[in-house]
Order: C-alpha cells, then structure tokens, then sequence
C-alpha cells in the first residue's frame, strides 16, 4: 500500500532536527509522500528546500493566521516566487490559503477584510499560473466558495484540496462540484465528532484525499486533555507516520478494505494536484 500525506508540515519538525526521522518513519509505514504547505513569506524558501531534499512536494502561500504579520510586499513576494519557480515540478499548489473565522481577532476588522483580500488575491494568483488551491477552511466554507466561484467566473472550476475539512454536507457537495477534493486525518478518529465521521462514512469515495496537518491536530490515540496537560502530560506530536492508522479508520467507517482506500486516495490525491503523479513514479 502506498499512501499520500496531502498535507502536512514538514518544516515544524526542522527545529529539535527531527525531520530525517520523521520522514524515514513515514516511509518505513507507507507513506510515500508529503505534500508540504507554506503559511508565510518566510518559510517559502523553507519548504521548496525541503521538499526538494526529502522528496516530496510543496506549496507555495499565505496562511490566513499570518496575515496580521504579513509585511506590505508579501503578495508581490509570492507573486515573484510563484513565477521564479513554476516550472519546477515539486511546486504542486497555492496554499496554505483560505480564512479563518474561528480566531476572535480575524472575525474583526481590519483583519477580517484584509484576509479576505489576500486570499482573494491568492486564488488569481493560482488563475495566473495554472496551479491547484490548498484550503485553509474554519467556520469560512461559505465565505471561502463565494470568493472561489467569483473569481472562477460562471462554469468555472478549480483543482485542489479543502484541507482539514469539517463542514455540513450542503458545504462539502458544493466544494465537490466545484472540483475540490476533501481532506480527512486526524479529528476523524475520535468517537464524538460524529458529523466529520458520517461525512468520511458517506460522501463519495472519489473525493476523499488524506492528510495529518503534522504535527497538529492528532489523532485520539496521541491526544491529551486540558486537565492531562495541567498534570504535566504533554500534548502527543502528529507525525505523517500516522495517516494508514487514520486511514483504517476510515476504511472501518466505510467498510472497505484497506487496500481499496489507499489506492483510492493516492489517485485522488494526484487527480487534485496533478504534478503529484510524475514524483511516485
């Protein structure tokens, strides 16, 4: 079985000098590449390195939470890297883009329009240089297809990846039909959040794309609560090491074999981001 991380943060684990482990325990799982997303101008040159050393591929973006950090140039800037390296065939997609209404001072202006605005100006950016879109998407799904089907034009469609989505169902069929696949990892694994799990259980399998969100949003089996974190437990570290145990959840909910949904997803994952095919040859 081989499997796709369709998301994740590679670049987090540079700091304690992790990443060679990390990526040599993916591999050793199944995991057979890593779709690396940048969140800000400074870590554009982080994550095309990395991919390039590790194998993998990457995105190029501004994350909505750094948008109240981002400086004046940060659009020209990505606009300049998105063109110095477009034919470079690990660059796979614009993102980490999207919005978050889920940060209390994103919902208020200024920040709420600015990040409008910069994600507005991501997705023409995406237009310009004929690459898919990586969505940011928490409590914004609306917002965020409005902006989609504006700049798409009447018809238009989009190749990409709703990452860590957890919306409604009317909000999951209308990313759907405009060409998005949905990402799955974590969250799903935990037994209360029945609405992301009946939306793993039901939608079509042909839009169903895997990721982790390394080294956030882990699993149940890693996770601590506030009151084991109070005690001194420290919070477990998602690692891309984890997406086939998250995938056999997945595959449970379903009731199909494993097998089936690794081959599934990694062919989903390339009809998302089409560069991905020609790096797992």
């Amino acid at each position: 079985m081989r499997w796709i991380d369709t998301h994740c943060h590679l670049d987090a684990f540079e700091a304690d000098q992790q990443v060679d482990a990390v990526c040599l325990a993916a591999r050793q799982a199944g995991v057979v590449h890593c779709v690396i997303p940048a969140v800000e101008v400074a870590n554009l040159a982080v994550v095309r390195q990395l991919a390039h050393h590790q194998n993998h591929s990457y995105c190029l973006g501004i994350h909505p939470l750094y948008v109240p950090t981002a400086q004046e140039d940060a659009l020209a800037v990505l606009a300049q890297q998105l063109q110095t390296h477009q034919a470079d065939p690990r660059l796979v997609a614009v993102g980490e883009i999207g919005l978050d209404y889920f940060v209390p001072q994103l919902t208020q202006s200024p920040w709420r329009e600015t990040q409008e605005a910069i994600y507005r100006a991501q997705l023409k950016l995406a237009r310009q240089f004929e690459l898919p879109v990586v969505l940011h998407v928490r409590r914004s799904a609306d917002r965020l297809l409005k902006h989609l089907r504006e700049v798409a034009g009447p018809g238009g469609r989009w190749q990409g990846i709703a990452h860590a989505f957890n919306g409604s169902a009317v909000q999951a069929q209308e990313f759907i039909k405009l060409g998005f696949k949905l990402g799955f990892g974590g969250a799903v694994t935990f037994e209360r959040a029945h609405q992301l799990r009946h939306l793993a259980q039901t939608l079509p399998l042909d839009a169903l794309v895997l990721e982790t969100d390394a080294p956030d949003i882990p699993p149940h089996w890693l996770y601590t609560t506030a009151a084991e974190r109070s005690a001194g437990v420290p919070q477990g570290r998602n690692t891309p090491a984890e997406l086939p145990r998250i995938a056999q959840t997945i595959a449970q909910l379903r009731g199909m074999a494993l097998e089936d949904l690794a081959a599934a997803t990694t062919d989903n994952a390339c009809k998302a981001l089409p560069k991905l095919a020609a790096l797992l040859v």
